[in-house]
Parts: C-alpha cells; sequence; structure tokens
C-alpha cells in the first residue's frame, strides 16, 4: 500500500448482503481511479499526436529554430492535461483576512479552458476550512495582537532591509527567541523569516556534511526534504511511523558504518514532525525517543503543525506525548500556523543555536523577520502561555480542541474515509479520483464553504484528497453548517467509501 492510503476497512457482518463490503469497495475505487488515469494518458496523448499533425492544438507551438525545447511533451503531459483542467481549485485569491466565518473568496473565470484565470470581480463570503487559522488569532486580532503590532510598526520600520548576522538584529528578535526558548524548555532558541526555510537553510547548518546520517520518516515534509538532500549528509528513509523498521535501520546503519569507508557515522540524525500535515497523524515521540537513546541518536522534531494546537498547554507533541523536551535534541516549528505569524524557529542547547547562527544561511544571508511580524508573535505566544494575564489562550486551546472533535466526529457519522488522529487540528478526508477532486472543490465554492483539495503529487497518485483546517475561531455553527455542506457534496459525488459503494 502506497504512503497515506487508509487501511482497509474490516468486513462488518451486519452489512447488508445487497452491498458491496467495505473492502471490496475500496478495491474497486482503486481500479476506477487507475482507469481515469489510464483513460487521461491515451486521449492526452492521442490530442497530442493529432494536434501537433494539424498545428490546431494551443500547445502545437513549436520550438524557434536553433533553441531546445524548454518542455518536452512528456515532461509537461501531468501539467498541460490534468492540471490546467482543474488549476480553478488552486490559487484562489482572497479579499481581507483569513477569517475563519467569512472568508472572502475573489472570484475568477477562464475563457480557455482554465489555462489561464482572471479575476471577474466581485467576493464570495465563505465559512473558511483552508487556513492554517488554528488559534483564531485572524478572527480577534483587533482584541489580541494589533495594538501592540501597530505600536511596534511605528517604533521600527517595514522592513530591516539586512540579515540578522548583517545589522537586522533587534530587540525584538531578541525577545522572539527567548521567549520561543522559555515556552519550549529550551536553553535557547533561533528565528527564521520563513516556516519553509527554517528547515531548508536550518537542516545544511546543524547536519554538517559528510560523515552524518539523517533518517527520515517517508511522509516528512518537502522542506525536510530540501534540507536533508543540501546538506550534503547520506539520507535514508524509514516506513511512516514505523519503529519496528526505524531500529532496523539504525541497527544496518551502526553495524555497516559509511558507505565505501565502514568507518563510524559522525552523528545519526532522525526526522520526524509532530503532526504530518498530509495525513493528520501524530509520530510517536515517546517511541521514536526511546529508539534514539539507545542508539546514540539525535532527535529532530518538526512541530510546525502541532505547537501551539497540541498538548494541555499548547506546548506540542512532547507535552501531548509525555516526553520531556530534554529528549528531544532540536525542536523546529513555524509561527505560520498558531500565532498568526510568519516565520519559524530552532531551539536547543545554547551551543546548537550558536552554531546554527554561525553556519545558517537563515541567520547570515536570509532578510531578517519584518519587526512587525516579530511583535505578532511576541503577543501571541504570550496570549497561549497566559503571560497577558488573561485566560484567552486556554480558551482558545480548548476551543479548538472541541471544534476538531466535533468535525472528525461528523465525518465519520456521514461515512466518509478520513485520515489522523482526534486532536489533529488537520483532517484530510479521502476523495480517490482526482475528477471528484476538482468537483468536491468547485461544489463546496458554490455552497458557500472554501476549503482546500490535494492531489499527485503531493500525495500518492490514488490517494487524493481534501484537508481540512479546523480552527478555535470556528463556532458551533459553523461546524455544523460546514458538516451539512461536505454532506450534500459527498452524496452528489458518492465518496462514502467507509459504508459501501451502492448505498
Amino acid at each position: 500500500m502506497q504512503p497515506g492510503a487508509p487501511a482497509v476497512p474490516s468486513v462488518v457482518p451486519e452489512e447488508p448482503a445487497t452491498t458491496l463490503e467495505p473492502a471490496a469497495t475500496l478495491g474497486l475505487t482503486y481500479l476506477t481511479c487507475y482507469l481515469c488515469y489510464g483513460v487521461l494518458i491515451v486521449f492526452g496523448h492521442l490530442r497530442d499526436f493529432f494536434g501537433k499533425l494539424c498545428a490546431c492544438s494551443r500547445y502545437s507551438k513549436r520550438t524557434p529554430a536553433g533553441y531546445a525545447p524548454l518542455l518536452h511533451d512528456w515532461e509537461s503531459f501531468f501539467t498541460r492535461r490534468l492540471y490546467h483542467r482543474i488549476q480553478d481549485c488552486w490559487n484562489r485569491p482572497i479579499a481581507g483576512p483569513p477569517y475563519s466565518s467569512r472568508l472572502a473568496v475573489v472570484l475568477r473565470d477562464s475563457s480557455d479552458g482554465n489555462k489561464t484565470m482572471a479575476v471577474s470581480g466581485g467576493t464570495q463570503q465563505c465559512i473558511n476550512l483552508g487556513s492554517y487559522n488554528y488559534l483564531g488569532f485572524a478572527d480577534d486580532w483587533d482584541s489580541t495582537c494589533r495594538t501592540d503590532v501597530l505600536a511596534s510598526a511605528e517604533a521600527f520600520p517595514t522592513s530591516m532591509c539586512t540579515s540578522l548576522a548583517e545589522g537586522g538584529y533587534t530587540s525584538l528578535h531578541a525577545d522572539v527567541e527567548a521567549c520561543v526558548a522559555s515556552f519550549l524548555g529550551k536553553e535557547a532558541a533561533a528565528v527564521f523569516n520563513m516556516g519553509w526555510a527554517t528547515n531548508a537553510l536550518g537542516l545544511p547548518a546543524l547536519l554538517g556534511g559528510k560523515g552524518t546520517l539523517i533518517v527520515s520518516d517517508a511522509l516528512n515534509h518537502n522542506s525536510i526534504v530540501s534540507g536533508a538532500r543540501s546538506s550534503g549528509a547520506v539520507v535514508r528513509v524509514f516506513r511512516h511511523n514505523d519503529l519496528t523498521g526505524l531500529k532496523e535501520l539504525l541497527r544496518a546503519a551502526i553495524r555497516d558504518g559509511q558507505e565505501r569507508t565502514h568507518r563510524p557515522w559522525r552523528k545519526i540524525v532522525i526526522a520526524v514532525e509532530g503532526i504530518y500535515s498530509m495525513e493528520g497523524e501524530f509520530c510517536d515521540l515517546a517511541g521514536v525517543v526511546a529508539i534514539a537513546k539507545a542508539h546514540k541518536c539525535f532527535v529532530y522534531l518538526d512541530e510546525a503543525h502541532s505547537i501551539g494546537a497540541t498538548g494541555a498547554t499548547g506546548r506540542g507533541v512532547c507535552e501531548k506525548a509525555g516526553v520531556d523536551p530534554a529528549d528531544v535534541d532540536v525542536l523546529m516549528g513555524t509561527f505560520t500556523k498558531s500565532f498568526g505569524a510568519m516565520g519559524g524557529y530552532i531551539a536547543g542547547s545554547r551551543a546548537l543555536v550558536s552554531m546554527i547562527k554561525r553556519r545558517s544561511g537563515g541567520f547570515l544571508v536570509d532578510n531578517a523577520m519584518a519587526p512587525a511580524v516579530a511583535q505578532q508573535v511576541l503577543t501571541s505566544l504570550r496570549v497561549m502561555s497566559g503571560r497577558d494575564g488573561t485566560t484567552v489562550g486556554a480558551r482558545k486551546l480548548a476551543a479548538l480542541q472541541q471544534n476538531c472533535r466535533a468535525f472528525r466526529e461528523g465525518l465519520k457519522r456521514l461515512g466518509v474515509e478520513t485520515l489522523g488522529e482526534e486532536g489533529s487540528p488537520v483532517v484530510p478526508m479521502l476523495v480517490y479520483h482526482p475528477t471528484k477532486l476538482a468537483r468536491f472543490s468547485r461544489e463546496c465554492l458554490q455552497r458557500n464553504l472554501a476549503v482546500v483539495v490535494v492531489g499527485f503529487p503531493a500525495t500518492p497518485l490514488v490517494s487524493c484528497r481534501a484537508r481540512f483546517c479546523i480552527s478555535a475561531g470556528h463556532t458551533p455553527e459553523d461546524i455544523a453548517r460546514a458538516l451539512v455542506i461536505i454532506e450534500e457534496v459527498v452524496d452528489l459525488l458518492k465518496l462514502r467509501y467507509k459504508r459501501s459503494f451502492l448505498g
């Protein structure tokens, strides 16, 4: 089974004999999904062939004489024949903040079959199930963060116009680092201007190239993959959340040593995520830490989606799993989700953070985080931790968890195929078919529900899905209304895979 695909549901003996069993339903779903791709490939290449003969296709433009083709037909086939047909489901512009209950989606249309999109004018008010506004700071920004952020905008410029290492490091950046380290229970922290770049630029500084082995979960985010590849370290992958496979991989690596020379590895780093963003699953952090201790390895934990949103006080997966933060060598996270800001952090020992600041392009070259953004992080962190003297942060976290439970339970009652675990603000729902994926997005938008749909190559080929993001800013009425709309679309598109294909 491909990574990210759901386990085949067990057979339920009470199902009527006139309906297909769930296992058979899933097999038929895979079969028809592959059939759809087969039809797409065959007819797409036929149209390409005859389009070139008669030069009547919009894709039949010939490369100028003396030039190499920028894109070959096979390389751009997926983009031309699938993505362009359904690209109206992505990159939708919005007008205004990403409020949970009233996201303003800018309307667009196309005159060339979705090859290009044009703004048609006007907006559509939707319930927002697509943004990372986990703690709802976009909804109550006026009452929680606005005063502090606007004051910082008056005291500091819009941009520091340089890197942190070359004059862009302000008192606000120092305060952010100190507050993050204190919140996480670490000695020090380094802040980055971009969440993706925190991994992509932080890992190369941490791994240090030759003689280092990074052992990565198969479903780790692209930023971890990019950082690991550019570091020069050897990368090995274990099956998602497979602790037995992780243990066997580590034993083999320690036994055999480095490639060619078989010398012992200088260091081995295990990289995992707190919540996997396409699956909504938690990592088994306690198990990973136990294995790392037994094999003398380091643990690198990416908490982009879990920090602020999980744990009794929002301190992430360590708190949720009952793991001492001291047992996780490197804590990484982003400010783009629960904090309502942008950028990211890496936290650990003072020696580790100092090394990262000396080596990472995120500190040495990349532009410093804007002061107003740093203040947004500071204020939201104070609210989350209760340092503002109120219970707003605790109430936000409680509301988020209540909404997550209500939404996931509602989807289960619909009989749809969901991934992930209770408590995760990311709730994926499997759609499988690429044609149904586009239709799901369009039908939800028509009913004033803004959702994110995800397909290949971000997911396995036959595991297209809708990825719902739940927020503390949603009211119970928002959740109930969203479930009603989803049920209408599920019935229309026949997406009740958990029950039966015919029912």
